[in-house]
């Protein structure tokens, strides 16, 4: 019996009969990232990172993946897309045949989808052609170190496979099971030669694992608040020292 299994108890009453590929899982996460204070409090610091990533100048903003979130709220001229219709998605659009002209995109914005991406070889050579010379890609992904692979092993609903071969998700039954939690780090750390030479029109500006804690003991959307949300700037600060071991990575690229 897995450990997750014998920890049945923490999952979150809302998302506990939900299938997660719905669309009623999608509204359900939606209202929970916004009402859960200390989960929605990890989700403005992943924006206003993303924020601070933005090019200077003018031009569009896209979101991929954004059904679920409140980015509008940081950068209100975000475009936000998603691969399905849901209330404040304003485009409908795969992330591996983008509906933009080339050159047009300030940049590409994405929490943690880079990771179901069906095909991140296409992704990539379509943000290539759509953001212009100086633009960005900027992501939080999920990251791979000692801890964050116990955590993802053991704890999340998503594959998790550092050995895997391809650049793509595993197959799952849906969008949101259809995932692998490793290949960012895949990408650009273990093939990290492999993606400067596939795409050399990129460069990788920054790579800076963050979050070691505090998104475990949030609960995320599916598992109930483990600390009190004032605890939230304590473990903030207790972060610093062991960034190393984040469970995520804010990554940054740069359109030479």
């Amino acid at each position: 019996m897995g450990i997750r299994h014998r920890l049945k108890w923490l999952d979150y009453s809302a998302m506990r009969h939900v299938d997660v590929d719905s669309t009623q899982a999608a509204l359900l996460r939606q209202q929970i990232i916004k009402q859960k204070s200390f989960l929605r409090r990890i989700y403005l610091e992943w924006y206003e990172i993303l924020l601070a990533a933005l090019p200077s100048g003018e031009g569009k903003v896209l979101e991929i993946g954004g059904s679920t979130g409140f980015l509008k709220e940081v950068i209100p001229q975000a475009i936000i897309s998603d691969v399905f219709y849901h209330p404040g998605v304003e485009m409908v659009a795969n992330a591996c045949k983008l509906p933009f002209e080339d050159n047009t995109l300030q940049a590409i914005v994405m929490t943690n989808v880079l990771h179901h991406i069906s095909s991140p070889t296409e992704f990539f050579n379509e943000a290539s052609r759509c953001v212009r010379p100086g633009g960005v890609v900027a992501m939080v992904e999920p990251w791979v170190n000692i801890w964050a692979s116990f955590i993802y092993s053991n704890f999340h609903h998503e594959p998790f496979n550092t050995t895997a071969e391809k650049w793509q998700p595993v197959a799952g039954k849906g969008l949101m099971t259809t995932a692998n939690n490793a290949l960012p780090w895949i990408i650009f750390k273990r093939d990290r030669s492999k993606f400067e030479e596939q795409f050399p029109h990129w460069k990788i500006r920054r790579i800076e694992p963050i979050m070691p804690l505090r998104f475990v003991l949030s609960g995320g959307v599916s598992s109930r608040q483990l600390v009190p949300t004032g605890s939230f700037g304590m473990l903030k600060i207790m972060e610093k020292a062991l960034s190393r071991y984040g469970l995520f990575a804010t990554i940054i690229l740069e359109r030479r």
